[in-house]
């Protein structure tokens, strides 16, 4: 299985489509740096609106490492699933395109090691892609900014967190958005065992997750209750959950509390069920699959 396994990264990593994707998160992650290193001032006026007009906002002290790397969370994390597809949509189609399927299917290791081996090589470059992300949004971030408490601006209110009790929440959301991701892999792996080329499983997954990403956002009371929660859309963004702090009493935030811990955990749950969901359909659709190519 391990030998497998080195073969299928070594795969992945010898096309230059797998580098495109590092490629560009690198220049959307600076680009956004970028843009708050010389205007900052004005997204923080546009996040917080009419409540600059109240109170006096220390913009130099909420602008730092800690914040950027929030911001770029928002906004990219929603586009990556298009650079996982790209990768895992052709595990099996581009064997399969290129004529080496069968061939492989003919070796003496059974078809689920044959299935196993491209998966759990998908899942190291989304879990490489994601730390390679971090890396640019964080680590460089505080370089670039400096670090103090993180400002996180809520639908009707505002979380100040302090700086010593921030840093595991990213390594807390970084590894749920590697299980969100490995998610979409997974659909776009078990897409990729019912095409001959890489196109059609891709543009699939991608249709699939824009879809359930608008029916996720609609607000509709029995459909709210019955299907929105099953879509594992739904649950892409649950790694917010842990920068939501519990309140005392007196409505302060506690240090090293998440406020609705058993929902992002729940959230979490619902993920792994799609990855063994689509990763278990996708074994066993090969494994009865008449291979001619």
């Amino acid at each position: 299985m391990w030998q497998l396994l080195q073969i299928e990264l070594f795969k992945i990593f010898r096309k230059p489509r797998t580098y495109i994707s590092f490629g560009a998160i690198a220049a959307m992650v600076i680009i956004v740096q970028i843009a708050l290193k010389f205007d900052g001032k004005s997204y923080v006026e546009f996040i917080l609106g009419n409540l600059k007009e109240t109170f006096e906002i220390p913009y130099t002290t909420i602008l730092n490492g800690y914040f950027v790397c929030f911001v770029i969370l928002n906004l990219l994390l929603i586009h990556i699933p298009l650079l996982i597809a790209l990768v895992a949509g052709d595990e099996i189609a581009g064997e399969a395109n290129m004529g080496t399927l069968r061939l492989l299917a003919s070796k003496p290791v059974i078809r689920t090691q044959l299935m196993l081996a491209p998966f759990s090589a998908t899942i190291v470059y989304t879990a490489l892609l994601l730390a390679w992300m971090a890396f640019l949004s964080l680590a460089l971030s505080i370089v670039l900014f400096g670090t103090n408490d993180l400002f996180v601006a809520r639908s009707n209110t505002v979380e100040i967190i302090n700086s010593n009790d921030v840093m595991w929440r990213y390594l807390a959301a970084f590894a749920y958005a590697t299980i969100a991701l490995t998610t979409v892999a997974a659909l776009a792996f078990l897409l990729s065992v019912f095409a001959e080329n890489s196109i059609g499983p891709i543009v699939s997954t991608i249709s699939i997750v824009i879809v359930f990403t608008i029916l996720s956002e609609m607000q509709i009371p029995m459909y709210d209750r019955t299907v929105k929660p099953y879509l594992f859309t739904s649950h892409m963004l649950g790694w917010k959950g842990f920068f939501y702090l519990k309140t005392n009493a007196e409505g302060v935030s506690i240090p090293g509390t998440i406020e609705n811990l058993p929902a992002v955990m729940k959230s979490m749950g619902i993920l792994l069920g799609y990855i063994v969901l689509f990763a278990g359909s996708a074994i066993v659709v090969f494994k009865k699959k008449d291979i001619l190519s």
